[in-house]
């Protein structure tokens, strides 16, 4: 039996769960062989910026997700001050082919940079389309092997919450993690990450256990990873299952079967705060897990839900950080504006999902804070940083 028999709770987040994770098994192009200069600015002309949304899909996600990021790119726009941006929009029809099309044209029509797509398969083909004309593209994409050559990607990453969550941890005191993941491509990507984190932060990996990824595999697997936890005198474990899948069984069968939070903490590599009735889990209570600043993303969501009526898709920030990284830099009046130098620079940029930074391989530095389940809430123990090389990166 899958995850798909599982209460609604366990299947809510299918329509607001990044969509790149599950597209991690999508062969990737070659990679372009070196970041894209940019086409110069004139810092007193509007800077062309085109956004790739998934509309013309067919599908009503799709269109949700294309008119929230939309808006969000808009509101951003908005308070830029004196950077004019000339947003235009391309649907990709949630289609590499279309994807690559809506790219080329837009270059065609002067663009300078390109932000989205969302997906990865359409991701690739843009990057590709474009690397010969100059053009770096920013995609909402959060699958690392995408990324590098002209493709950024926005979206936080495993790496990125694995490197934050065990390095909180190690500081604690909690440096013998276990890596507990499904046997998905998702999940195998988790589980590198953790170890990286592990490697660079101080802490050790105790042990490895996986479980397939339906109901019965979980209950299979559970005994013997509670067992192993045990042998190996595990204080932390590290879960990279999301709400939609394993979390909810998995979390409630361990602590059922004794590893109790004063035996190991739960960390979790993903969101436990969306859907916010996650929060409520008997088996999340006492867990860990990362998330963008709160006060800061409430600004955002609080002022979007004012102008548009109705809350952001949860991504949609992502739209908003692109083009405030594209404003900033074009204000510091430097023609490169739009090259892998400008988007590289060490200081970062301030988004409304916090501070953030793109790396040289395309990937990216989010600041993000800790928070720990208590009574159905999620309660910040470790704020997120406000500029980098502090405690939290």
């Amino acid at each position: 039996m899958t995850f798909a028999s599982l209460p609604a709770l366990t299947r809510c987040l299918a329509s607001l769960a990044l969509p790149v994770i599950a597209a991690l098994g999508l062969a990737a192009c070659e990679p372009v062989a070196a970041p894209a200069r940019g086409p110069a600015v004139d810092p007193g002309a509007p800077v062309a910026v085109a956004l790739l949304v998934p509309s013309g899909s067919g599908s009503a996600g799709d269109r949700v997700l294309a008119q929230s990021l939309e808006n969000a790119a808009r509101l951003a726009v908005g308070d830029l001050g004196g950077v004019r941006i000339d947003l235009r929009v391309y649907p990709t029809g949630g289609s590499p082919a279309q994807a690559q099309a809506a790219a080329v044209k837009a270059a065609d029509e002067g663009a300078g940079i390109i932000l989205g797509p969302v997906f990865a398969a359409e991701a690739n083909a843009v990057g590709a389309a474009v690397a010969g004309r100059g053009i770096n593209v920013l995609s909402f994409s959060n699958n690392p092997d995408i990324a590098g050559g002209n493709l950024f990607i926005l979206g936080s990453t495993f790496q990125n919450t694995a490197n934050r969550l065990v390095g909180y941890a190690a500081r604690q005191g909690q440096r013998r993690v276990m890596i507990v993941h499904e046997r998905t491509p998702a999940g195998e990507v988790g589980r590198a990450a953790v170890a990286r984190a592990a490697a660079a932060r101080g802490a050790t990996v105790a042990g490895t256990a996986s479980y397939e990824f339906s109901q019965d595999g979980v209950v299979q697997a559970v005994p013997g990873i509670v067992a192993q936890a045990r042998a190996a005198g595990a204080d932390a474990l590290v879960l990279t299952a999301d709400s939609a899948g394993a979390l909810p069984l998995l979390t409630q069968l361990l602590r059922d079967n004794g590893l109790t939070p004063d035996r190991a903490r739960f960390l979790g590599l993903t969101r436990w705060d969306i859907p916010a009735a996650t929060l409520a889990l008997p088996g999340v209570q006492g867990g860990w897990f990362a998330l963008p600043d709160p006060g800061v993303t409430g600004q955002f969501e609080a002022r979007y839900a004012a102008a548009f009526g109705g809350p952001p898709h949860p991504i949609a920030g992502l739209a908003y950080d692109g083009i405030a990284a594209i404003g900033a830099l074009v204000r510091q009046g430097r023609s490169d504006a739009l090259s892998a130098a400008a988007l590289t620079q060490p200081a970062g940029f301030a988004g409304v999902n916090g501070t953030f930074r793109f790396l040289a391989d395309g990937t990216n530095e989010r600041a993000l804070a800790v928070a720990e389940v208590r009574g159905g809430q999620a309660v910040i123990i470790d704020p997120a940083p406000r500029s980098f090389g502090g405690a939290g990166f």
